[in-house]
């Protein structure tokens, strides 16, 4: 093979405007897709951030009949022994208001212990002022997210009354704000569980069991099991399936057009391969007369396909890696900012794999694509093609 490879690069030479026309189209589509694969995959991740990350990955609720989980103290043991399961959090909730002054809203009041809450959706990294731990601490206190204040106009140190129909009223110290970006700043409050059991007037039960998983693709798995001690058990892909459906449109759109502008770059190989055939119809003939052989001939056009097809995903590639990486030093103004959740900068994931899967997907497409013109050149009549001009 060492000739014919010798002679597709010698062609490939000597037609640079062709070539540069090839490689530059593979390159742009390749680009492209390298970009578009980096903001795909950056998005998605940042989805996860912003959803799955902070959700239980599987959800425990009372059993059948009951409104409450009695034991929970012994089912978190047995939870925590199961493989794959890093944090399991008891917490009581339920709907209550809160008035300051003359502001009211209605907001979930979620009693939880503190240190076993952090480990499921880390709440303290969302604190914009106080302590999330000075629940577990000091009694009669309250952290609440950051809209919710906003439109309560409460600041840290006040005091806001909380009460419910069959509730003990109370008046809990604001001792934090917390900000995700998602509807929950507006919806959620935290409180200890003993508080919280106070106000809800009952004795040392839960309402539910938060648990987090080292993988949290097993979450249907883990919820399987843990279904099996009588509690119910739901993992977050059964519980928010809109997330998954989200993803899934998402990437299957982005593959689809994704894959057709590799697609329509590697007909302009075709095309540049055809126009060499036609070209190089005297020297083909040539090469027969010498004693090539059909397979050689169909083999340095095949070589020439999949060299420019290698040229282009390089170049459009490493191109693709430098505009992504320079879009992910974007700042979003500070209005774009607040509406997309907090995101101060493009997020931007490259992964070696997705770059090694482009460059032999087009690699391989543009060797497939480089069939036919191939074909027809090993078709040519070598004493037509010898006198052709």
């Amino acid at each position: 093979m060492h000739y014919e490879l010798f002679i597709s690069l010698r062609q490939i030479r000597a037609r640079k405007f062709q070539t540069l026309l090839s490689v530059g189209a593979i390159a742009l589509a390749v680009m492209v897709l390298t970009v578009s694969q980096a903001l795909m995959v950056g998005f998605t991740g940042e989805l996860y951030n912003t959803t799955v990350n902070k959700l239980p990955h599987v959800s425990i609720s009372p059993k059948e009949g009951e409104d409450y989980i009695y034991l929970y103290r012994t089912l978190i043991e047995d939870i925590s022994k199961i493989e794959g399961v890093t944090a399991a959090s008891p917490f009581l909730t339920g709907k209550a208001s809160f008035r300051f002054k003359t502001n009211s809203r209605n907001a979930e009041l979620k009693g939880v212990v503190p240190l076993q809450e952090n480990y499921i959706n880390s709440i303290e990294a969302d604190m914009v002022e106080g302590n999330f731990r000075e629940l577990e601490f000091s009694r009669n206190t309250v952290v609440i997210g950051s809209k919710l204040a906003d439109k309560l106009e409460v600041k840290l140190g006040d005091s806001v009354d909380v009460s419910f129909p069959n509730a003990n009223p109370l008046s809990l110290r604001v001792v934090g704000t917390f900000h995700t970006g998602s509807p929950l700043d507006e919806s959620l409050t935290y409180t200890s569980l003993d508080t919280a059991q106070e106000f809800y007037n009952i004795s040392d039960v839960v309402n539910g069991i938060s648990v987090r998983l080292e993988d949290f693709t097993r979450d249907r798995e883990i919820a399987a099991e843990i279904g099996k001690t009588g509690y119910k058990a739901k993992g977050w892909t059964e519980t928010n399936p809109a997330i998954l459906r989200t993803i899934a449109i998402e990437s299957t759109s982005n593959n689809v057009v994704l894959g057709l502008i590799v697609v329509i770059a590697s007909f302009g190989v075709v095309s540049t391969l055809n126009l060499s055939v036609i070209g190089a119809t005297s020297q083909i003939g040539m090469l027969r007369a010498m004693g090539a052989t059909v397979s050689s001939i169909r083999t340095i056009f095949i070589l020439q396909s999949g060299i420019l097809g290698l040229a282009g995903a390089l170049v459009g590639t490493l191109t693709g890696i430098v505009i992504a990486l320079a879009i992910g030093q974007y700042e979003m103004p500070a209005a774009s900012s607040e509406l997309y959740g907090g995101l101060t900068t493009i997020p931007i994931i490259i992964r070696v794999g997705d770059i090694l899967v482009i460059i032999i997907a087009v690699f391989l497409l543009n060797l497939i694509a480089g069939i036919y013109p191939a074909q027809q050149a090993a078709k040519l009549d070598p004493v037509k093609a010898i006198s052709s001009r």
